[in-house]
């Protein structure tokens, strides 16, 4: 991923990494259940959202209530790499070399245990 600026960035998602958003409380929940194999997830201090960078194009057909999956068309702001407290964007968990994405099954199985039971989809991920 680019960018060791100061700033954030609005980076254009689908051809570095795709980004997965969800609200706070389901992120929160979502984050227990990935441990150790989440990638690298953003935080919107004032928004209340969470977004995880996933392998391009790897979660296109998903369908899970309060997800959304920005790709190609869609731009995601991008903190500075050093900014790992709020208030505002930072980064929840820091990319590094070894953990930039999550891995796309992991994180769909993630959000769907998270769900409450009365709204979580019965479709699988796609392959």
């Amino acid at each position: 991923m680019p960018s060791r600026r100061a700033e954030v960035r609005t980076l254009a998602a689908g051809e570095w990494w795709d980004a997965v958003r969800v609200p706070l409380g389901l992120g929160v929940h979502a984050l227990r259940h990935l441990g150790d194999e989440t990638g690298a997830v953003i935080r919107d201090g004032y928004g209340g959202i969470l977004y995880w960078l996933i392998s391009p194009g790897s979660a296109a057909h998903w369908h899970l209530p309060q997800v959304t999956v920005l790709g190609p068309g869609c731009h995601v702001a991008i903190p500075p790499l050093h900014r790992t407290t709020g208030p505002g964007l930072y980064w929840q968990v820091p990319p590094s070399q070894d953990r930039e994405t999550t891995a796309t099954p992991r994180l769909y199985a993630a959000l769907h245990a998270s769900l409450p039971t009365d709204i979580s989809s019965d479709r699988p991920p796609a392959a």
